[in-house]
C-alpha cells in the first residue's frame, strides 16, 4: 500500500506540463534514433547525456525514460519493415515481423508490436512496484551455473524450432560461436582468431554482426532474385487488427511479459534471452504453427511483449542493487552519478520523490509510446512502397551508417560486409540466421559463466549442475532434446495398435 501511495505521488511530479514535454520528447527521440541501424536507445541517452546538464534530475531521468521505450520500438519498426535489427533484442521481430511486412501486413505487424510493447510495459513496471525487493533478493542468488543453464536453454530451445533441420540450426548456432570468440580471451589475455589486426582485439560488435547478417545478406539475396522475379512494391495494408488477429495475438501479449520481467531483473540478463524463449513458447502453443517463419502474427506479440516487460525489470536491479544489466541501464547509471545520487538499496530512502517519479514516467511514456505509434504505423509501413531497387540500396546505406556509428572504424564497414556475406551464404544453402545471433549475443557470456563455474568447484564437471535451479534448466533442455524422438515413436505405436489383426472383420 505504501508503494502505491509513493506512485501516486510520483505521477503528481511526472504529470506536470514541462515533465510531460520532456516525456514525449524522449519517446519521439527514441523512435526516430531507435529506427538507423546501429544506433540504439543506449547510444541515444549517451549523446543526450551532456544535453540535460542545465536540467533537473527528474526531468532529465523522465526523458531518459521515454528514450529508452522508444529505442525499444525504434528497432523493431526497421526489423519488421526492413529486416534490419537496430538493436540485439529486435532480431527476432525480423523472424515474423518482416514476412508479415512481405504479405502487405506490415502495418499490423507495426500495431502488434506497440500494442504489446505497452501491455508489456504496463505489466513489468506493476511488478516493478509490487515485487521489486523480493525480485531483486532473488536476483542476487543467481550464480554462474544457473546463469549458464540459461544461456543453454536458450541454444538448444532456439535451434531446436527453426530451420529444416536440427543439423543445419547447429550448424548455424556454431558460425554465430566462433564469430563470438573472436577477439581477446578476458581471463587469460590471449588472441582467439584475430589474424593479427588489432581492431579484432576487442571483437566484433553485435549490432555489426546482427546487421551483417540481416541486412546486407538479405539485400544480396534480394538483388541476386531480381532479375528472376518482379520488382513490384509491396502493398501497406490496413493498420488495424482484424478481430482473427486479435484473437491470436491476446493470450502472447500477456503471456510475454511474465517472460520478460524475471531475466530482465536478473544481473547479466537483458532482453534477448526472454525474446527467444517467447518466441520459442509461442511457436509451440501456437495453433498455427504452420504459419511460423512465413509471418505469425503470435511470434510479433509475445517477444515484443517480453522485451518491453523485460526493459521494466532491468530497473529492479539498476535501481535497487546499483546493477545495471543492459547498456541503456548502464548509461543511466553513469547519468545517476553525474548528479551526485548512487543507486542501491538506499536510493529509495534518499531519493524517492526522484525514483518514484522516474516509475511513474515510464507508465506515461508506454501511453505516449502507443499513442504516437499506432497513428504512425500506416506511415512507417509506406517505406514498403518504394520499389525494391531503390529500398534496399537505402538500406545499404543506412546499414552502413550505422555499423560505422558503431565505431567509427572504416574496419567496421569491411567486416559488415564479409558478414553480409556469410548471411547471404547462410540463406543459399538453407541455414537459420537467428542461431548465429543468438550464439554472438549469448557465447561469449556463457563461456565466461562456464569457466567461472568451473573455477570455483576446481574444475568438477559437479561445478555446472550444483544448483537446484540449474538441474532444472537441464531437465527441460532434455525434454526438449528427447520429445521429437518419443513424438516419431508415438503416432506408429499407435498406427500399430490400430492395425486390425488377420482374420479381423473391417468395416469399409
Amino acid at each position: 500500500m505504501e508503494s502505491l501511495n509513493l506512485l501516486l505521488d510520483g505521477f503528481a511530479t511526472a504529470l506536470t506540463p514541462m515533465n510531460l514535454v520532456w516525456a514525449a520528447l524522449g519517446v519521439l527521440l527514441g523512435t526516430a534514433i531507435g529506427v538507423l541501424p546501429g544506433i540504439g536507445p543506449a547510444m541515444a541517452v549517451a549523446l543526450l547525456l551532456p544535453v540535460t546538464y542545465a536540467l533537473e534530475p527528474t526531468s532529465a531521468f523522465i526523458m531518459f525514460a521515454g528514450i529508452y521505450f522508444g529505442g525499444m520500438f525504434g528497432g523493431s519498426t526497421t526489423s519488421i519493415l526492413l529486416n534490419t535489427p537496430g538493436e540485439s533484442f529486435s532480431v527476432i521481430a525480423a523472424l515474423e515481423g518482416n514476412p508479415m511486412a512481405r504479405k502487405g501486413r506490415g502495418a499490423q505487424a507495426l500495431a502488434t508490436a506497440a500494442v504489446g510493447h505497452f501491455i508489456g510495459a504496463i505489466v513489468g513496471l506493476t511488478l516493478l512496484v509490487l515485487l521489486a525487493p523480493t525480485v531483486a533478493s532473488l536476483a542476487v542468488d543467481i550464480g554462474a551455473p544457473d546463469y549458464l543453464a540459461i544461456t543453454v536453454l536458450a541454444f538448444i530451445a532456439i535451434t531446436s524450432v527453426l530451420g529444416k533441420s536440427r543439423i543445419r540450426g547447429f550448424a548455424s548456432l556454431l558460425i554465430g560461436l566462433t564469430i563470438g570468440i573472436i577477439g581477446l580471451d578476458e581471463m587469460t589475455g590471449q588472441q582467439r582468431l584475430t589474424f593479427g589486426l588489432l581492431h579484432l582485439s576487442d571483437g566484433i560488435d553485435v549490432v555489426i554482426v546482427a546487421v551483417g547478417l540481416f541486412a546486407i545478406g538479405e539485400s544480396l539475396w534480394v538483388a541476386a532474385h531480381l532479375r528472376r522475379s518482379n520488382a513490384a512494391p509491396i502493398p501497406v495494408g490496413r493498420a488495424l487488427l482484424s478481430g482473427s488477429d486479435v484473437r491470436r495475438t491476446w493470450k502472447p501479449w500477456l503471456r510475454g511479459p511474465f517472460i520478460g520481467f524475471p531475466f530482465g531483473a536478473i544481473p547479466a540478463g537483458g532482453a534477448e534471452i526472454p525474446t527467444f524463449l517467447s518466441y520459442v513458447a509461442e511457436r509451440r502453443l501456437s495453433k498455427h504453427r504452420e504459419e511460423f517463419g512465413k509471418g505469425a502474427i503470435e511470434g510479433v506479440a509475445g517477444p515484443e511483449a517480453a522485451a518491453s516487460a523485460s526493459a521494466a525489470g532491468t530497473m529492479v536491479s539498476m535501481l535497487t542493487l546499483g546493477l545495471p544489466t543492459t547498456a541503456v541501464a548502464a548509461v543511466m547509471l553513469a547519468a545517476f552519478q553525474q548528479y551526485g545520487i548512487q543507486p542501491g538499496p538506499l536510493l529509495f530512502a534518499r531519493e524517492s520523490e526522484l525514483v518514484w517519479a522516474l516509475i511513474a514516467s515510464m507508465f506515461i511514456g508506454s501511453v505516449l509510446l502507443l499513442v504516437l505509434n499506432l497513428p504512425l504505423a500506416p506511415v512507417w509501413a509506406k517505406l514498403l512502397q518504394i520499389p525494391r531497387p531503390y529500398l534496399y540500396a537505402g538500406i545499404l546505406f543506412f546499414a552502413s551508417v550505422g555499423a560505422y556509428a558503431v565505431g567509427g572504424e572504416p574496419m567496421d564497414l569491411l567486416l559488415l560486409f564479409v558478414i553480409g556475406l556469410i548471411g547471404f551464404a547462410m540463406r543459399r544453402y538453407g541455414l537459420p540466421v537467428l542461431p548465429a545471433i543468438i550464439a554472438v549475443i549469448l557465447g561469449p557470456t556463457s563461456e565466461q559463466q562456464m569457466r567461472r563455474a568451473l573455477q570455483i568447484s576446481d574444475g568438477s564437471l559437479s561445478g555446472l549442475v550444483n544448483t537446484p535451479f540449474s538441474i532444472t534448466v537441464y531437465c527441460i533442455v532434455a525434454v526438449i532434446l528427447v520429445w521429437p524422438l518419443l513424438a516419431r515413436l508415438l503416432p506408429k505405436r499407435e498406427a500399430n495398435l490400430q492395425e486390425p489383426q488377420e482374420g479381423e472383420k473391417v468395416d469399409v
